[in-house]
Order: structure tokens, then sequence, then C-alpha cells
């Protein structure tokens, strides 16, 4: 089944109690935005789920390093959603922050988690409503098992840069090294192919067909490390794989922002 879901389907089950819907904006330097956004409109039956407060761990390798599954899944039921619950993800900027809690969903072995395509901004396109009222959902149990999602720490990646793909899902200039407004140094992790999230997106926010997708990442029987700034919109780029066929990709969490404060071999240019 595809990770992504369409707004009609969504919007169809807005009444079922099995389904949990999740507004995850969030915005780089501005971390009260997204919930101002949240209270201002936010689809009917919609609980906010914060990437620093839910979706990262205080401290770790990185900006926003991975939550512990036990961590994450008290952070879940708190907000109401449990083991049993279909969870739809959404933000405004075609899921790039969404896909953190979809692939944070398939690490803790919950399946029955989506993206919607397109996100607001494909609600808002086909007319469905907004609200300002908060739901009202009783803490949840959720209990995390072994997940889908395999993960890869720095010192793993560098002995094994010579047998893997990586992928890079930052910006093209970040990429190559031509500025770096957060972290350290500037650069990319050495043989890293540069495969920018928002290219798994068409003008209407929604992902590229299957087939295009496919042809924006590395074809080979390798095993592929993504990352990114932080470890969160590498998490597109696992989604975008996912949607195209491939779901055995691995995320570094801690990403650049965690190699390039090791000291460790860094490549600019293309």
């Amino acid at each position: 089944m595809s990770p992504l879901i369409g707004v009609a389907e969504l919007a169809a089950r807005l009444d079922d109690p099995g389904w949990r819907v999740a507004d995850c904006r969030w915005y780089l330097g501005e971390p009260e935005r997204g919930r101002a956004a949240y209270a201002a409109g936010h689809v009917p039956g919609a609980v906010y789920v914060d990437l620093e407060r839910h979706l990262s761990a205080p401290e770790g390798p990185g900006r926003h390093p991975l939550p512990d599954l036990a961590g994450f899944a008290a952070a879940m039921g708190g907000l109401g959603v449990g083991s049993g619950h279909t969870v739809v993800a959404y933000d405004d900027r075609g899921g790039a922050v969404a896909a953190r809690l979809w692939w944070l969903l398939r690490h803790a072995g919950h399946e029955a988690a989506y993206v919607l395509d397109g996100g607001l901004t494909a609600w808002l396109a086909a007319g469905l409503p907004l609200t300002a009222e908060r739901p009202r959902h009783a803490p949840a149990e959720f209990h995390p098992g072994l997940g889908a999602m395999p993960i890869v720490d720095r010192d793993d990646l560098r002995a094994r840069l010579a047998e893997i793909e990586v992928v890079d899902a930052r910006d093209p200039a970040r990429y190559r090294g031509e500025h770096e407004p957060i972290d350290p140094v500037a650069g990319h992790i050495p043989g890293a192919v540069n495969v920018p999230y928002e290219g798994n997106l068409g003008p209407d926010h929604k992902f590229l067909d299957p087939e295009a997708l496919r042809a924006r990442y590395p074809a080979g029987s390798a095993p592929v490390v993504v990352y990114c700034g932080s470890g969160v919109t590498a998490c597109h780029d696992i989604l975008a794989m996912t949607v195209a066929g491939r779901a055995d990709a691995m995320l570094y969490p801690g990403s650049w922002s965690d190699w390039s404060t090791a000291g460790y071999p860094v490549s600019t240019g293309g």
C-alpha cells in the first residue's frame, strides 16, 4: 500500500474514531509559528505534533535527535494516538515535516501511518474546511514494536562509505558547500549524491508518480543511506523512495548537523 493518502479519502474518514490526524507544521527559526498556525485553523480533528517536543529528543547526535521509542510512545499516547489508530500526518510544505512523524511511526512498528499527499495546500485547494476547535482525545496506549525503518550512526556510516549509496536531501547550494547557514562546516559527506527533497513534489505540492520518483534515486542494489541537515527532510526522501517501491533506505538521524561537528571528511562541489 502507498504511504500517501489523498484529501478525499481523509475527508471521508474524519468522523472515524479509529483515525487520528496530525498537524506537523513547523518552521526553522520560528519555533512557535507552527503551533500558532494550528491554533488559527487546522484540519478538523487534527492534533498538533511539534517537531521539537514530540518528534525529537532533548539531547543526542545532531540538532533533532531521534526520541527513544519509550519517549515517542508516551508522546503519541498523550496526544490520544494509540496502537490501534490509523494516523495521517500533514504540514504545509508537501510533507517535509510530516514525513518525520510517518517515519517515526513506522520505526516504532506502527504500520497504519500515512502522509497527506499535497498537505494543507491540497486540502484547501479542494475547498475543504479548517477549524480552530481542538479535539478532545482521551490519552491512548501506544505500544512500540520492532519497526521497519533502519538507522545508521556516523561511525558505522563512515566505515561503510565504500559499499553504500549515500543520498543528501538538502538544497544543492548547501550540498556543494557554497553556503552553510546553520552547521559549522559547509559541504557534504564524501560520495553522497544530491537528491533535494523539494524535487519529489510537483507544482501542486503532491508527490510525483512512482516512476518519476524512481528516476531520482540510486538504482543499484547497494544499501542506501539518506541524510539532510538534522534528520527531518531526509525522511521525505525515504518516503519518496517508499512510494517508488524501495522501502529499505536507512536514515542517518544526526545527519549533517552531526557529521559536520565530528571532524570527519567533507567534500565540496558537485
